[in-house]
């Protein structure tokens, strides 16, 4: 994925994003006219004329006021609307192009970079339209407007007011860019690593604690916090000294369209026009004062752009299945064999197979355990049957190559029970309705008895108990009771449980196994048990060791 098309989705169509310029051009232009007409009548007022000849200034300076406050309203609701309208569509299509590689072509992502990334940075492309195209259409527009008005009136004090515009846009800019260019670059990805960061100190808090390392994890988090507040700090400066610089060019700009408006004075240009003209620039360098914060803007959007597209990579790392013109077929329908033949497999940027040629079949209510010492490949074995990675050799799903079917598809037929099975931050209905969202309670009940939990449950306070984050509430059995559980409700024709007991006391390894395979093995399913733990062998069909 590449920053081009970041932001191309990050953009609004222009029948959605034209309103919201329109409306700022005229909340801008009310602005130049408020002060304009104001100054027009105030020196004109001075003069005592009659009244008559003052009321339609007055109508205008009420009619300026009005539509300057009206016209900003209206365009804060149209561009908000714009440009929040885009962000579902961008985060979809960025998660879109994660699916494919996930999980195992992530693996060189820190989980909290990740969640910055598709969190933080996609919401900073809303700035898009909002701080950077927008702001610069309607400075330019209403600059042109205020220099062609002032020109009309007299001409000496547009070319200054046009050579003060222009150096504005260029000196602010550049200032801008040297005090705060760096920071506001480096900002998304400051803001990645500090994430990254506490989300590693909270997710190992307890191993942390028993260590007696809290403290230099803290003073890690503390650093970060640190480089991402400096940033911050240089940006505001940068912002600030753009602010002050306009703010003295505009000064400048009215001191120049007095040197030569003063002896233009007579001839049919008066103090009125000369008021006018003289303090029309403080009403435009207001608008213009958007044009360095606007490239500031440019360069966090442009950033936050560039790490989503590096967290989607163009193509498909090797070794990571990828759906062809081929995979068009179904799984047959009945029951289903599963079937390896020196089945071979490589993690993604590895150089050497992580998993050595494997033969074996599964059969309907077979109960195939798989065996291994450490790094011989049993997890990689697992990806391998649910497609997280590609394989070397033959692997069919009812006598069809997986190749021919598409890898979601086979995941609806093969189930993962993993290692460390992902519980939400919510109660257990939410924990397993996920797995069939048209599940009942009584079934959700009737699921969790089968797995062994049901007494469990109903101590707790019943299926609006809480688990925690990741599980922290429950134990590891009882996590991988309710990850059985959830693939119960799937449905799942063939179930891999990968190393179920590695997070459970020994002394209740055995009776959990036993629990395990007894509720997963009816129904006619198969079941793949791959554990590095000895497995009664009345509970088996066949062992399987790998390496």
């Amino acid at each position: 994925m590449r920053r081009r098309e970041v932001l191309r989705l990050a953009q609004p169509s222009l029948r959605r994003f034209l309103p919201g310029v329109l409306f700022g051009l005229l909340s801008a232009l009310c602005a130049v006219g408020l002060l304009a007409t104001a100054a027009w009548l105030i020196t004109r007022a001075a003069e005592m004329p009659p009244i008559l000849y003052l009321s339609a200034a007055m109508v205008g300076v009420r009619a300026f006021a009005l539509g300057r406050a009206a016209f900003r309203y209206v365009e804060r609701l149209t561009s908000h609307d714009a440009a929040f309208a885009t962000l579902p569509e961008l985060r979809v299509g960025v998660y879109e192009r994660l699916v494919p590689v996930a999980p195992d072509g992530l693996g060189g992502t820190r989980r909290g970079d990740l969640l910055t990334r598709l969190v933080s940075d996609v919401d900073e492309q809303q700035n898009l339209p909002l701080r950077v195209v927008q702001p610069l259409v309607v400075s330019a527009a209403a600059a042109v407007a205020s220099v062609v008005v002032v020109w009309v009136l007299l001409p000496a004090a547009g070319l200054v007011l046009l050579v003060a515009l222009v150096a504005a846009f260029v000196l602010g800019t550049v200032v801008n860019a040297v005090v705060s260019g760096r920071a506001e670059r480096e900002s998304a990805g400051l803001r990645g690593d500090y994430q990254a960061a506490l989300a590693d100190h909270l997710g190992a808090l307890d191993l942390l604690t028993a260590y007696g390392a809290l403290g230099a994890g803290r003073e890690a988090l503390a650093r970060a916090d640190a480089a991402l507040t400096s940033a911050g700090l240089r940006r505001s400066a940068g912002a600030g000294a753009a602010a002050a610089l306009v703010t003295l060019v505009s000064g400048a700009a009215t001191l120049g369209i007095l040197l030569v408006g003063v002896p233009a004075l007579g001839g049919g240009f008066d103090g009125p026009a000369l008021a006018l003209v003289a303090l029309v620039p403080m009403a435009v360098f207001e608008v213009v004062a958007m044009v360095p914060l606007a490239a500031g803007a440019w360069r966090q959007v442009a950033a936050s752009a560039d790490r989503i597209a590096t967290v989607v990579p163009d193509e498909v790392p090797a070794g990571i299945p990828v759906d062809g013109p081929e995979a068009a077929e179904a799984v047959p329908a009945g029951p289903v064999r599963l079937a390896l033949k020196g089945v071979t497999a490589r993690w993604p940027g590895a150089t050497v197979d992580a998993l050595s040629p494997v033969s074996f079949e599964v059969g309907p209510g077979d109960r195939v355990l798989v065996r291994g010492d450490s790094g011989a490949g049993k997890t990689t074995l697992a990806h391998v049957l649910v497609r997280f990675l590609d394989h070397g050799g033959e692997y069919t799903l009812g006598g069809v190559p997986v190749e021919r079917i598409p890898a979601d598809a086979v995941r609806r037929v093969v189930g993962l029970c993993e290692q460390r099975p992902y519980l939400f931050d919510d109660d257990i209905r939410q924990n397993l309705l996920f797995a069939r969202d048209t599940a009942t309670d009584a079934e959700l009940e009737a699921v969790l008895d089968r797995v062994g939990l049901g007494d469990w449950m109903r101590a707790r306070g019943g299926l609006t108990a809480r688990v925690g984050d990741r599980g922290a509430l429950v134990s590891g059995g009882q996590a991988q009771r309710i990850a059985l559980a959830r693939a119960l409700l799937a449905g799942f024709p063939v179930l891999v449980l990968d190393e179920p007991t590695a997070n459970v006391d020994p002394d209740r390894a055995d009776a959990l196994l036993r629990d395990l395979l007894a509720a997963a093995g009816d129904d006619g399913r198969s079941v793949v048990l791959i554990s590095h733990t000895p497995v009664p062998d009345e509970l088996l069909t066949r062992t399987v060791r790998l390496g």
